[in-house]
């Protein structure tokens, strides 16, 4: 098993003691937290990646450091074949098959699923009939947590109008009210919170305590998938969308008008290839040294208030703000230039169009 996050010392043994159960031979936890923080998350981070505006690639990124870190076990222990448990009508089985198929192909790939095109429903039959008990409630609701958020699949998913009842979600709303947190920022990376300096991955886990109990970050990404269908999932994430939201607010305040735009649109691309299993294409690396350089001057702190369901980011302060009081005050006072100096300006600025619409009349 590779845990990427989502599963606690306990809930690894556990799965430990249900692997060894259910036949297998021998059973090794990989911890790629910092690995997947480092490589993965940090990037997401930096590009203030929303796929679709909506979902933060809780699971979507998680994925190809789990096949990555497998690959390198079965090549420690000289595996023949490997085997994952995807079924044949989503993204995963992509990127699984595809770090094997470009670093390892002669590695021969199972996927007992996908192959017998079982359902979830025939899954559990057979668990059952080899002396497994499970019941189908327990497997309502397909769940994949992890520390950048977790997944919510069901029998609501697969319509275009379902809705996921509040039980489906892993956290349940507890607190009410409002809550205010302070995170801090240095080279775009979140390394405090409330004050207190912390590891990030740390400090993810801490605001995930905080803000889950308020229900928020609960939303319904719908995408297009790699294989070419339309897909719906739910998702509770509020630690990756607090810190997303909060850093790309410091980034407005840090970052000029030009640097912004064209990091959107390469982190747009970059988080379009993370999701369709495209991570060890060379452009990759090539957009994470431009997000990297982008990072010095995002330093700061960032406030935010938690209500049930949701929250806002208020504020910041940074040592590199360029909203500078020393140029001007919008909408009440300029320093560093007139109003004739407008009026010039606006004359030049407005010259191209009025060529244009000396010719091209209405």
């Amino acid at each position: 098993m590779v845990n990427t996050g989502g599963f606690t010392p306990q809930e690894e043994e556990n799965i430990k003691e249900r692997a060894l159960s259910l036949g297998a031979k021998s059973h090794k936890t990989i911890d790629a937290v910092n690995e997947y923080y480092e490589k993965g998350i940090k990037y997401l981070i930096f590009g203030n990646i929303l796929k679709n505006s909506t979902y933060p690639l809780s699971v979507s990124s998680e994925r190809i450091f789990q096949a990555l870190a497998v690959l390198e076990q079965v090549k420690k222990i000289g595996a023949d074949y490997v085997a994952h448990g995807s079924t044949g009508a989503g993204n995963d089985q992509v990127r699984f098959d595809l770090v094997f198929e470009v670093l390892a192909p002669e590695v021969k790939i199972i996927a007992p699923i996908r192959e017998l095109q079982l359902s979830r429903k025939e899954e559990i039959e057979y668990l059952n009939s080899k002396g497994f008990s499970y019941s189908w409630e327990k497997a309502r609701y397909s769940i994949n947590q992890g520390i950048w958020g977790t997944s919510v699949g069901g029998v609501e998913t697969l319509s275009s109008s379902g809705v996921l009842p509040s039980e489906a979600y892993p956290s349940q709303v507890t607190k009410s009210g409002s809550e205010r947190i302070k995170i801090g920022f240095e080279e775009g990376e979140p390394i405090s919170l409330n004050g207190k300096k912390m590891k990030t991955i740390d400090l993810i886990r801490a605001i995930a305590e905080i803000a889950n109990p308020y229900g928020v970050g609960r939303d319904i990404h719908v995408g297009d998938t790699i294989i070419g269908i339309k897909g719906r999932v739910g998702f509770e994430a509020a630690a990756p969308l607090i810190i997303i939201k909060a850093h790309h607010l410091l980034e407005k305040h840090v970052l000029t008008k030009s640097q912004l735009y064209w990091k959107e649109q390469l982190a747009n691309w970059y988080g379009q290839l993370m999701h369709e299993a495209q991570y060890l294409d060379p452009v990759m690396r090539n957009i994470e040294a431009f997000l990297d350089d982008t990072q010095k001057p995002v330093c700061g702190e960032v406030e935010v208030e938690l209500r049930p369901y949701s929250f806002s980011v208020l504020g910041c302060s940074s040592e590199f703000d360029l909203m500078s009081a020393k140029f001007g005050e919008y909408g009440e006072a300029n320093k560093s230039f007139t109003g004739q100096d407008v009026i010039g300006f606006t004359k030049v600025l407005a010259n191209p169009l009025k060529i244009y619409y000396s010719i091209h009349k209405k």
